[in-house]
C-alpha cells in the first residue's frame, strides 16, 4: 500500500486498541489515545525504509534518504544470507527485513528503552519523529507541495505540547506502566502496532509480505504471506484509494468514539 493508506491504517488500529481497552476496563486517557494515534500513524510508515523512493525516504531530507540506503543494503544481506533453498538471490532488500514482525518487536522494544532511559528528552524525540511522519503520510499531498522545514517545525511544536500534556497527572504517562521511570514505556507499544499493520496491509497486495520470518512456510524463510491471490491488488490502486482507505477512516471514528466511552 502506499503511504497515505499505511497511516490512516496505523491511526486506525490505535484507535481500534482505545476501544479495547476500553471494553476490558483499562481505559486509555484521551492523551494517550491522541498520541499513541500520532505514534502508530507515523510508525506504519517506518517499514519502508528499506525503499529510497518511499514517503519515509523525504521525511527528514538527507538524513533519511541515507538511512533508508543502509536499511536497504542491511536488508538485503539479511535476506541472502538466511534465504531457503528455492529462494533467488535480490538486488535490493524491500519487503524484507523490515516487513517482519521480528523488526516490529524490536524497533518498538528499541523505543521504550529509549524513553525510559532518556527521560523527558528522549520522549520528545520519539514524538517529533512520528509526528513527522505522521504528517508526511495523513497529509501526503500537503506535505510534497510544503516546506520540509515547515513539516519539522510542525512536529517540534506538537512534540513539545503533547509532551506537556502527557505530564500532567492523571493524562496517562504512567497509563499502562506505573513502576519508577516506566511511565513512558508504553511509548513502543504503538510503535509495533503501527509496524504490524503496515505489513498486514502489504500483505493484501500482489507481493504479499514475509511477515512471519524467520519462520519456514512450504520450504522458504521469506514466505510471502497474503489473502487468495484472487483477492489481491496493485498498491495505489482504486481498492486502496476507493475502498480501503475510506473504511480505515469509518474504523478510525468507531473505535474513537468507542475507545473514549461515547457508545
Amino acid at each position: 500500500m502506499m503511504g497515505p493508506a499505511h497511516s490512516l491504517s496505523g491511526a486506525a488500529a490505535w484507535l481500534g486498541a482505545g476501544a479495547v481497552a476500553d471494553a476490558l476496563g483499562h481505559r486509555m486517557p484521551w492523551p494517550v489515545l491522541l498520541v499513541g494515534t500520532l505514534i502508530c500513524a507515523g510508525a506504519a510508515l517506518a517499514p519502508d525504509l528499506d525503499q529510497k523512493s518511499a514517503t519515509i525516504s523525504r521525511a527528514f531530507g538527507p538524513l533519511s534518504k541515507a538511512l533508508c540506503g543502509v536499511i536497504d543494503k542491511l536488508s538485503e544481506t539479511v535476506f541472502n544470507a538466511t534465504r531457503g533453498r528455492g529462494e533467488r538471490r535480490r538486488s535490493g532488500g524491500h519487503r524484507t527485513l523490515t516487513h517482519t514482525w521480528i523488526w516490529a518487536v524490536l524497533i518498538g522494544t528499541g523505543f521504550s528503552a529509549l524513553a525510559v532511559l532518556g527521560d523527558r528528552w528522549a520522549v520528545l524525540v520519539i514524538l517529533f519523529i512520528h509526528a513527522v511522519l505522521a504528517v508526511e503520510g495523513l497529509l501526503w499531498r500537503m506535505a510534497r507541495v510544503s516546506s520540509d522545514i515547515l513539516v519539522w517545525l510542525l512536529g517540534a511544536v506538537s512534540a513539545w505540547l503533547l509532551a506537556d500534556l502527557l505530564d500532567r497527572s492523571g493524562n496517562g504517562a504512567n497509563w499502562l506502566f506505573t513502576g519508577p521511570g516506566q511511565e513512558y514505556m508504553w511509548l513502543g507499544l504503538p510503535v509495533v502496532l503501527g509496524a504490524m499493520v503496515h505489513n498486514l496491509g502489504d500483505a493484501l497486495t500482489i507481493s504479499g509480505c514475509p511477515v512471519l520470518w524467520p519462520i519456514r512456510i512450504a520450504g522458504r524463510r521469506w514466505y510471502p504471506l497474503g489473502t487468495p491471490r484472487f483477492m489481491r491488488f496493485r498498491a495505489g490502486s482504486w481498492v486502496e484509494v476507493k475502498v480501503l482507505m475510506p473504511l480505515f477512516m469509518v474504523l478510525g471514528g468507531i473505535g474513537g468514539v468507542s475507545a473514549l466511552g461515547v457508545i
